[in-house]
């Protein structure tokens, strides 16, 4: 937590006070009547792991002006107070509490309904996303073991890369910890849409705010496959102008690696995704309905055991698999070239798990 100034002068060293778990309930449900733009429903504890982190701070910004946060816990190795600091001179009734390191990791997760991890080291130039796994991989097992631990009833956002893998992990490491629930386990892929509704709005010359491109598969190069036959808008492309927008989605993430030239990757547009995710998650916690959102997750949609599609989200998670829908014949050929890719990484994430 972050240092704070002692309530009376004395040579002893004195414990700020903290409110209990039942006073701060109380304060989210006085405020939620103070103010109605909190909807009245009920609002969430949200945990970021790794949040002073290029992903994690502009997360982290993000979440806490989301009206359905009641408290947003932030964790890092280091470095977490100042980004607690900062967080909480934002005016909104998000509450924002710090923790640092290992032995405040239980801490910051016991009474989470939803924990979202950009935990890890990030892509460089030249990088490719399996070259991210032997450190990445271990980050997620230690973090994933955690919530199983102190909060197992949390919804898990993965971010950290490669997702292809590292969710496979998480579902491993639940699976040994007693706690697994397929509905509950996301793979981030909101980023995937964003550029593809982007790039397609780009090409239409309108407002990307009115277009929406589904994106299946994984969430790394030939996995990726947003789907423009079913864009809304509907449009009429060229096979040449879809080859070049759907490798430009594929690329996205180097495109940004390579003009940052080093000095990172891509952490805003991400956590932004992310956010957006994140508030989606919680809407329907809330009750609200309808809210689809595509995801990597775990799936009998195809031969392949996970799958980044359309699920429709409820209170306790996946409620229904949204269909494919009608192919062309250059996605389902591009389809089978992602459960390919898809395959190898699933098994490095699930031979991970099992310590192989």
């Amino acid at each position: 937590r972050d240092q704070q100034r002692p309530l009376l002068h004395s040579a002893a060293r004195r414990t700020a006070w903290v409110p209990s778990p039942a006073m701060e309930s109380r304060v989210d449900r006085l405020a939620a009547h103070l103010n109605p733009a909190l909807g009245g429903g009920k609002r969430f504890r949200v945990a970021v792991l790794g949040a002073a982190g290029g992903i994690g701070q502009p997360l982290s910004l993000l979440l806490k002006q989301c009206p359905y946060i009641a408290q947003l816990n932030v964790y890092d190795i280091a470095n977490t107070n100042g980004v607690a600091a900062d967080l909480g001179h934002i005016d909104t009734s998000t509450r924002v509490r710090s923790y640092t390191g290992d032995k405040q990791l239980a801490a910051a997760l016991v009474g989470c309904d939803l924990v979202v991890i950009p935990a890890g080291i990030p892509r460089k130039p030249g990088m490719t996303r399996d070259q991210l796994f032997n450190i990445n991989a271990g980050i997620v097992k230690t973090l994933v073991q955690a919530c199983a631990r102190h909060c197992p009833k949390a919804w898990l956002n993965i971010i950290s890369n490669p997702v292809n893998s590292t969710v496979p992990i998480a579902a491993g490491i639940l699976q040994q910890e007693g706690v697994y629930d397929p509905n509950t386990l996301f793979g981030v892929t909101t980023l995937d849409v964003c550029r593809a509704s982007t790039f397609l709005a780009e090409r239409l010359g309108c407002h990307p705010e009115e277009v929406h491109v589904p994106v299946i598969g994984g969430h790394a190069g030939n996995s990726i496959l947003p789907l423009f036959s079913q864009a809304t808008p509907a449009v009429s492309l060229t096979d040449q102008e879809v080859d070049a927008l759907t490798k430009r989605t594929q690329n996205g993430g180097t495109e940004v690696v390579e003009a940052k030239a080093g000095a990172g990757s891509a952490t805003l547009s991400m956590a932004y995704a992310a956010a957006r995710f994140a508030e989606a998650c919680l809407r329907a916690k809330r009750g609200e309905a309808g809210v689809i959102q595509c995801s990597y997750v775990a799936s009998n949609l195809t031969e392949s055991p996970f799958l980044a599609s359309r699920v429709l989200l409820g209170r306790h998670g996946i409620e229904h698999f949204l269909p494919l829908g009608p192919l062309s014949e250059s996605e389902r050929a591009r389809l089978q070239v992602a459960i390919v890719e898809l395959g190898a990484s699933i098994e490095k994430g699930v031979k991970f798990a099992r310590g192989d």
